[in-house]
């Protein structure tokens, strides 16, 4: 059983990811549009669409099999597991605060520019690539 559950784990991890990682560039170009422009509103149903159909169930699946492996493999064991669930917090975080934004850009309350959401994109292919040394390096 566990390693069906690692694998449906992985493919989760996998969707959440895809999305985490081009939202934030859906918001560059989006930020980049005129409010009320066709290349506007086409972006906020593409946003509401894969938070809403990809990002948001990816994330639910990665956290409760995510949780069931921790508990079942290592008992909530080891400083490698520990620094993961911390950065996996964090990465939910940002998932949260993406939310919030696309609800703004809903709004067209957006009040950010579109260099900020280039630097944002960066954040969660960092904490991506540090999970992934924890998983498979242990390090700790």
């Amino acid at each position: 059983m566990y390693e069906w559950v690692k694998a449906f784990h992985v493919m989760a991890v996998i969707s959440w990811m895809a999305g985490m990682l081009y939202l934030p560039r859906l918001m560059v170009y989006h930020a980049e549009a005129q409010v009320g422009s066709i290349q506007s509103e086409t972006f906020k149903v593409m946003e509401r669409r894969l938070l809403k159909g990809i990002i948001n169930p990816a994330m639910i699946v990665t956290w409760v099999l995510g949780l069931y492996l921790a508990w079942s493999a290592f008992a909530f064991k080891g400083g490698w597991l520990h620094a993961k669930i911390l950065l996996v917090l964090i990465l939910s975080g940002i998932h949260g605060y993406l939310a919030g934004r696309v609800r703004a850009f809903a709004e067209d309350r957006n009040d950010k520019p579109a260099r900020f959401y280039r630097i944002l994109n960066e954040v969660p292919a960092l904490l991506m690539a540090a999970i992934v040394i924890l998983v498979i390096v242990k390090p700790f």
